[in-house]
């Protein structure tokens, strides 16, 4: 049975404050990057291997600068390759892009209920739809798993889009989504079993943690 590992890594802390960063294309704050730094030494260090020999085969990023430059100079340290996926990217939150998170609150109070309350039937106003999100998402993980089966993969995403992708590999309703929580810098590993008639199996192997229960 063929297996392939990955480590699902959110970025870190970013500049801007509390906003809905979604597409708006912001940088990591200096504490972002030592977040990011600190959770990759620990699945090195986990895995018994070390910067000049880390667990991973492959590094898939998102394009937003929080995720692909950290990813861009881990590639360079730890001379391994590195893909920069679009389809990886975060949610537009639409008319709530680069607002603060309060500000939103005080002014559109009843769209944000319904939206963290029914994700898979309320969006943010002119938005991306959740549906729309998962399927990209779905469609991004599918061609990552044919091009690098077997191998053992980074994943540089995003709160919203880990979420997403869990509830997808899980079979969960897209309600669930808020059901998880992801800290900056939190990982997640997956392991996917692919069997002999090729159907894939997924299952979490440990969240916002470097290793098995």
């Amino acid at each position: 049975m063929n297996v392939t590992m990955i480590d699902l890594l959110r970025h870190g802390e970013c500049e801007g404050g509390s906003i809905y960063r979604g597409s708006t294309d912001v940088a990591l704050s200096d504490l972002g990057w030592q977040q990011m730094q600190a959770s990759a030494e620990s699945l090195i260090q986990a895995s018994g291997k070390s910067a000049e020999n880390t667990p991973w085969d492959h590094i898939v990023s998102s394009p937003l600068q929080r995720c692909h430059k950290f990813s861009d100079e881990k590639s360079q340290q730890w001379q391994i390759p590195v893909s920069i996926e679009n389809q990886f990217r975060e949610m537009h939150f639409g008319d709530w892009e680069g607002r603060e998170l309060n500000e939103v609150w005080q002014s559109d109070q009843e769209s944000v209920k319904k939206f963290y309350s029914d994700p898979e039937e309320y969006s943010p106003p002119n938005g991306e739809t959740v549906i729309e999100v998962r399927d990209r998402l779905a469609l991004a993980w599918d061609a990552m798993m044919t091009e690098h089966r077997g191998k053992h993969l980074l994943l540089v995403q995003h709160g919203g889009t880990i979420r997403v992708l869990l509830t997808w590999l899980l079979r969960m309703p897209l309600s669930g989504i808020t059901q998880f929580n992801i800290p900056y810098a939190g990982v997640c590993r997956i392991k996917v079993m692919e069997d002999s008639d090729g159907r894939q199996h997924p299952s979490i192997i440990f969240l916002n943690s470097t290793e098995p229960e």
